[in-house]
This record gives structure tokens, C-alpha cells and sequence, in this order.
């Protein structure tokens, strides 16, 4: 692959938040009056905006899915960003991509505020140009928008550019933004998910996508 500019989501595709994610979410379940002892159950909330999430999940209204959202920050923004962990192989194809003199972005449904401090503290932040998510009032949670905000903020070729994801949400952000898509199957997006949104790309290991531009 040829591009210039890459563009990755984060949770699934960099890196593997299941513990913080799910933890924080049953932390707010609770707290919601909801017991879900199987985090197991909880990981479908790992990829998609958390409004619409807890709102598609559990039927919650708007406030009280805003609500459910207050209640996971409290835990999230304190030790559940932390429970993660980089996926082997990250930090080699980073290093590589930089080396071959393209620019790289952090393209999240994750507030912004969250997605640096994670690229700071796990220190793959030096790899990217800039690191783009949405702001905690829910600003830019679509993919769709996120990616047009990028482009249009970075003024990037979208003939030079593809985003790489693990979840529907980042092809259909590719795709309505006119940019080339891969998709991973190492994350948490399923085979049957992913390959009905059509991606240009379709790598199942991490490994894979690293031969890819080589």
C-alpha cells in the first residue's frame, strides 16, 4: 500500500481496552441499577459511540444514557484507561510506516482527552502527527464526521489516504469521506461485520497488515 497518509482508530486496532472498557461499563451498569456479571457481555460496547451504545443496548433514553456515560467516565478516566494493553506487532509497524516518511493519525470515537493520554502513558503518541477523537460533549462521536473534521483540518488527498479500523464505523467513515479502507480482523469487529461494508483491504493478523506496505 502506497498511501501517504494512514489513519488508524484506536480501541481494536492499536491497541486491546477490553479490561478498562468492560470493567468501567459494568462499574456504570451498577451504578444504573443493571447487574451484568460476565464482561464477556459487555464487549460489543468496545468500538461505537457510548451514547448510542448504552441508548441500542439497554433502551436507555438519551438522559439516561448520558447519565450511564457520567457514570463511566468516573471509572474510566481514573483506572480503566490504564487496563490496556498495545497489540504485539504495534510498535514495529509504527516504527516502520514513520520510517518509510508517511504520516500517521489517530482517528477515535474515544474523547480526545482519553485517546492522548493512552498514546502518552503506552508512549506510541510520538508515531503520530496528531491524534484526533471526539470531545466529551459528544462532538465529532461519529466516525463520518471525525474523519471529515481530519481531512479537512489536516487538508489531506483522500486519493492518498486510508483508514485502518476494526469496526464498521471506521469503513463507513472511510468510505463516506472518500477515502480506501482496511479492516482487521484482530479486533473486535466480526468477519461477517466488517465484509459487508465492502472494505478495500482485508487483513486478519497484524502481521499481515505490516507486509502490506512493505
Amino acid at each position: 500500500m502506497k498511501y501517504q497518509n494512514v489513519l488508524f482508530d484506536l480501541d481494536g486496532t492499536l491497541t486491546d481496552p477490553r479490561e478498562g472498557i468492560t470493567r468501567s461499563i459494568q462499574y456504570s451498569l451498577s451504578k444504573m441499577g443493571i447487574d451484568e456479571p460476565d464482561l464477556r457481555k459487555l464487549e460489543h460496547f468496545i468500538g461505537p459511540p457510548l451514547l448510542q451504545a448504552f441508548m441500542e443496548f439497554y433502551s436507555f433514553s438519551e438522559a439516561q444514557a448520558w447519565e450511564a456515560v457520567g457514570f463511566y467516565r468516573e471509572r474510566f478516566s481514573v483506572t480503566g484507561l490504564y487496563e490496556n494493553r498495545v497489540f504485539d506487532g504495534v510498535t514495529p509497524l509504527l516504527e516502520a510506516l514513520v520510517g518509510q516518511d508517511r504520516q500517521l493519525y489517530i482517528a477515535t470515537s474515544k474523547p480526545q482527552i482519553y485517546a492522548r493520554e493512552i498514546a502518552r502513558h503506552f508512549d506510541f503518541a510520538k508515531h503520530f502527527k496528531v491524534i484526533y477523537g471526539s470531545e466529551l460533549d459528544g462532538t465529532r462521536t461519529n466516525k463520518v464526521e471525525l474523519i471529515a473534521h481530519l481531512m479537512a483540518e489536516e487538508r489531506l488527498d483522500p486519493t492518498q489516504t486510508v483508514m485502518i479500523g476494526d469496526r464498521k464505523h471506521d469503513l463507513i467513515g472511510a468510505s463516506e469521506n472518500g477515502l480506501d479502507a482496511a479492516a482487521v480482523g484482530y479486533g473486535f469487529g466480526s468477519f461477517e461485520e466488517l465484509n459487508s461494508h465492502a472494505p478495500t483491504y482485508h487483513f486478519e493478523t497484524l502481521d499481515e497488515l505490516h507486509q502490506a506496505f512493505r
